[in-house]
């Protein structure tokens, strides 16, 4: 069955499979439970629990931050999360053309995963960090709103994308990455992540966009 410490994740394992999605099961401790078609070793399983650190009250009181930075000073830890990846794309089929970044994080694992599927990489961008010609799309957030950007030029119509980010919460950003996406004539397969939060109506808000992550928090 999942992993799962008493306020951490549920994370796959070869006996039990996580899959794309996450069905809430209020009898359970930590409020959730794995389901699905896709699989995980043990040995990353344990690799992860142990790296992502929570950090209780951070950015303000009440919230539980999944801080992923232990992970990318682990040796050899974000080259496996990459071969887990890669694995969990070829057992759901996505065989992206292009894979996407929203800045920062998505910076850390987009190039990685690029590299080692054989296309390209694309960065999405804060306003006004990149040179040339560029679209953009604003989204709201819970106070005020943002905007991201990408070169008008990064995408060919009909390429096949993939989003990549270090943690899906709401949704906002990866809904703003399809956009942009799609207005270059882009098919979004779906968005790959490290950490989901469970509870927050991300899936609800990105459909029918699909997501798959490795590692499911209670929000």
């Amino acid at each position: 069955m999942g992993t799962r410490n008493s306020d951490g994740p549920v994370l796959r394992n070869r006996n039990h499979r996580l899959s794309k999605k996450t069905e809430i099961n209020p009898g359970k401790p930590g409020g959730f439970e794995p389901i699905g078609d896709v699989s995980m070793s043990n040995d990353l399983t344990h690799r992860l629990e142990n790296a992502i650190r929570t950090v209780p009250d951070f950015p303000i009181e009440g919230v539980m931050f999944r801080d992923i930075t232990p992970v990318l000073g682990k040796p050899g830890l974000v080259s496996s999360i990459t071969d887990q990846f890669v694995e969990d794309l070829n057992q759901l089929g996505w065989r992206p053309d292009v894979v996407v970044g929203p800045e920062a994080r998505g910076f850390i694992f987009g190039p990685l995963l690029a590299d080692r599927l054989g296309c390209g990489f694309v960065p999405i961008r804060k306003p006004g960090k990149l040179p040339a010609p560029s679209r953009r799309v604003e989204y709201s957030l819970e106070y005020g709103s943002n905007a991201l950007e990408m070169h008008e030029d990064a995408i060919e119509p009909g390429q096949k994308v993939l989003i990549i980010d270090d943690l899906l919460a709401t949704g906002g950003t990866i809904s703003a990455c399809a956009r942009l996406c799609e207005e270059s004539g882009a098919i979004v397969l779906g968005a790959l992540f490290l950490i989901e939060l469970v509870g927050l109506g991300a899936r609800e808000a990105i459909a029918p966009m699909q997501a798959h992550s490795l590692v499911a928090y209670p929000a």
